[in-house]
């Protein structure tokens, strides 16, 4: 989608209509129960407050229906996800100032601990506060891919979502998802040939070198956290002519932990922060892991790949609560990455804790994981319809006005509010943008269940993480 130029006013009337055009868009991905699920996205925009319970947004004005359409759209509807994730696609998309694209994937549950008898939960690990206190929880594991702001904000492009199955493997479930991801941005004309190559960063907890080696054929580069007790290697020297004997695959190891076992680095970087401090980073190219047949590698058929990259260390000379950091060690798919790169490589992965702020706001205001539902389907549709009203946040974010209360701060800049204030002012918004849910037609609620009479088929109980398969292929367990 094209950036608009010119004067303020033909700016806006710009910005309104790529609104208008989502929501006609989105609209139309609605395939059933278009109305309830379409007037549930705007009472999520438009109600007063935090979400606190999904029958309560029957009660806003800008949902018509009643409580049982509500439920009953979330149940019994479907929404077109591919095209819905081509709309997002289409979209524009955030860049840093080298025209670069910035991706940030990341998984955040959706905890069920009580849903005995909702299907396909898994163990999901949950931080707890203090040392030691992280737990392994029931519930729904959500894979996002968000698009980066260039600077401090807490605004994400989000542009996919895949629910995590218990017997799926995180790795592959990930670079599938990128990859349809960054198909989708070239068949949108995001990203051309010429353009430099996407940039995906990930924390702690993904196997980013098996990544770099399943998405090696895209247009992209790899940033993921490394655990500090790792040990890498060096490119084996080449072997002396009078030497007999199968040549080395490995070279001198690199032991984080293990001062003695660095070498000088290869580059160095050292710049001020205003939250950080002093940051210093340091890499080494050409490192790679020393991978055996076990584990997710346990399958891989021929010789095992040497996967080479760059690895960073990153120290800074604060952080929030902390006044002696530990270094932070990251691992990139540029095997031969310089000075400007490494700066470039350390500053995008700490923008992608941006994404926890895009989190947090679905969870506490937009109500993501406030509504008890059984179908984890009913789930995904409940998950599309917060991703659609954060999207039209973002497209709204420069439409709305600071309506903030007396006790808030004025903005730092005009027109940047975060998500929270521009939810305010989208209910003044919606009149003049596309409204193209029809109106309700007049029904009456159905007899029920007659009163006095039990459930006589109540809901099985599910298990919880992975279930063994029988020979047919059905998965385990009552």
């Amino acid at each position: 989608m094209p950036r608009a130029t010119g004067s303020v006013e033909s700016t806006r009337s710009f910005e309104l209509d790529c609104l208008a055009v989502f929501r006609n868009s989105f609209y139309r991905c609605l395939e059933m129960r278009a109305d309830a699920l379409f007037e549930l996205a705007d009472a999520v925009l438009c109600s007063d407050g935090p979400v606190t319970t999904l029958v309560g947004l029957s009660l806003v004005a800008e949902h018509r229906r009643g409580h049982g359409g509500l439920y009953d759209g979330l149940g019994s509807g479907r929404i077109d996800v591919a095209g819905l994730r081509r709309s997002l696609a289409a979209l524009l998309v955030p860049r840093d100032g080298d025209g670069r694209i910035m991706l940030a994937v990341d998984v955040s549950p959706w905890l069920r601990p009580d849903a005995a008898t909702s299907p396909d939960r898994a163990f999901c690990h949950v931080y707890g506060r203090g040392k030691g206190q992280a737990q392994m929880i029931p519930g729904w594991p959500y894979s996002f891919v968000a698009a980066l702001e260039p600077g401090r904000s807490s605004w994400t492009a989000m542009l996919d979502v895949v629910r995590i199955d218990p017997n799926d493997d995180l790795t592959t479930v990930t670079a599938t998802q990128v990859r349809e991801v960054v198909d989708r941005l070239r068949r949108a004309g995001q990203h051309r040939p010429d353009d430099p190559d996407i940039l995906i960063v990930f924390d702690a907890g993904y196997d980013v070198t098996r990544l770099a080696h399943l998405l090696t054929d895209l247009p992209v580069e790899l940033v993921g956290r490394i655990r500090s007790d790792r040990v890498l290697a060096f490119p084996a020297s080449a072997r002396p002519a009078a030497r007999t004997g199968r040549p080395a695959k490995h070279g001198p190891e690199f032991a984080l932990a293990d001062a003695a076992t660095h070498p000088e680095p290869a580059a160095a970087t050292r710049a001020d922060t205003d939250r950080y401090g002093v940051a210093e980073a340091s890499a080494w190219n050409r490192l790679h892991p020393r991978l055996k047949h076990r584990d997710n590698w346990a399958g891989h058929a021929g010789p095992l790949p040497t996967i080479e990259g760059t690895l960073l260390r990153l120290r800074v000379q604060r952080l929030p609560g902390d006044r002696n950091p530990k270094p932070v060690w990251l691992w990139c798919s540029n095997p031969e990455a310089t000075a400007p790169e490494i700066d470039k490589y350390w500053r995008t992965f700490l923008r992608r804790f941006d994404i926890e702020h895009t989190f947090r706001f679905f969870k506490q205001t937009l109500g993501w994981t406030r509504p008890h539902l059984r179908d984890p389907h009913a789930a995904d549709r409940w998950t599309w319809l917060v991703i659609a009203a954060h999207t039209q946040l973002r497209l709204a974010r420069t439409l709305t006005h600071d309506l903030r209360h007396p006790w808030e701060k004025p903005a730092s800049r005009p027109h940047h509010l975060t998500p929270a204030r521009v939810r305010r002012g989208f209910r003044n918004l919606r009149p003049t943008t596309a409204l193209p849910a029809r109106a309700p037609k007049p029904s009456h609620p159905g007899p029920g269940r007659p009163p006095g009479t039990k459930n006589k088929q109540p809901a099985p109980h599910q298990p919880v993480g992975k279930t063994p398969t029988t020979s047919t292929g059905t998965a385990g367990g009552g």
